[in-house]
C-alpha cells in the first residue's frame, strides 16, 4: 500500500510517500512568507518531483491523505481542491487528518507532552496538547485558536514535573512567552529535523486505512477554528 501524503495548510507545503508503513520519500516547500502565498503554484509541482524521486506513478498511489486544518484558510483549500482532482474520476480512498494532530505526531523520538504551536496571524496560535506513551499519540485536549499566552498557562497546569515540546512556527515567534511562562520545563523546536508534516499525514491515514476508516471525498472540508477574513468582512 503506497499512500501520498499532503500538506498546505502549514507555513511549508510538504508531500510524502509511505509504503507499507515505511516512509519512501518527502520533499517541502519553502516556510516563509512569499512561499506561503504559492502553495496553489507549487504543490503539483511538488508533488510530481516527489513522484519522480521515488519512480512511483499516480496511478501506483492506494490512497490519498491530506491535512484538513485548523490552517492557512488559502492553503486548506489548495490542499483539498488538489486532492480531489487527484481521484477525480478514480476509486482511489481519501482520509482527511487534522493539522495538529500530525504536526504532534512529527515527533518520533521521545515520550511525554507534545504543542503543535502554530502561528494563526493576529496575535493568536492554532494549538492543541497531546502526550506520547510508548509510542502511541493520545489527544489531551481539543484544537485551540487563541492567544500564546493562554495556551502555556493551559500547559503549566498539565505538565507538572515533566517537560513540553512545543513544535511549530509559532515556537519560535513566541519563544519568549512560552519560556517566561514555562522555564526549563519547556523545550522548543520549528521541527527541522523531524519528518514533513506531510509524513505524518500519511503515517496517520494509514491506521485510519488499517480500520477501514475513510472520508467521503466530495462532503471532505477544512476544519476551520474561528471565519476567514472575507467571512468577518460580511458579517461586521
Amino acid at each position: 500500500m503506497i499512500i501520498l501524503g499532503i500538506d498546505t495548510a502549514t507555513a511549508a507545503a510538504s508531500a510524502a510517500l509511505l509504503e507499507d508503513g515505511k516512509l519512501i520519500s518527502e520533499a517541502t516547500g519553502g516556510g516563509d512568507a512569499i512561499h506561503r502565498s504559492n502553495h496553489a503554484q507549487n504543490l503539483l509541482p511538488l508533488i510530481d518531483r516527489l513522484l519522480d524521486s521515488a519512480g512511483v506513478r499516480l496511478a501506483d498511489i492506494s490512497a490519498l491523505a491530506v491535512a484538513i486544518g485548523p490552517g492557512s484558510f488559502t492553503g486548506l483549500r489548495i490542499g483539498l481542491s488538489t486532492v480531489k482532482g487527484l481521484t477525480y474520476g478514480s476509486e482511489v480512498p481519501v482520509v482527511g487528518i487534522p493539522t495538529l494532530a500530525a504536526v504532534a505526531a512529527r515527533v518520533d523520538d521521545r515520550e511525554g507532552l507534545i504543542c503543535p504551536f502554530l502561528d494563526a496571524r493576529k496575535k493568536e496560535v492554532y494549538a492543541a496538547l497531546f502526550e506520547r506513551r510508548d509510542g502511541t499519540l493520545e489527544r489531551v485536549s481539543e484544537d485551540l485558536v487563541c492567544r500564546p499566552e493562554e495556551v502555556v498557562d493551559f500547559v503549566r497546569l498539565k505538565v507538572a514535573n515533566g517537560t513540553c515540546l512545543f513544535i511549530g512556527d509559532a515556537a519560535a515567534a513566541y519563544a519568549d512567552a512560552i519560556t517566561q511562562g514555562l522555564g526549563g520545563r519547556a523545550v522548543l523546536t520549528m521541527g527541522d529535523r523531524y519528518p514533513s508534516t506531510a509524513a505524518a499525514v500519511a503515517r496517520l491515514a494509514e491506521e485510519k486505512i488499517r480500520r477501514q476508516e475513510y472520508d467521503p471525498v466530495g462532503p471532505l472540508s477544512p476544519l476551520y477554528l474561528r471565519p476567514s477574513e472575507a467571512e468577518l468582512k460580511r458579517n461586521p
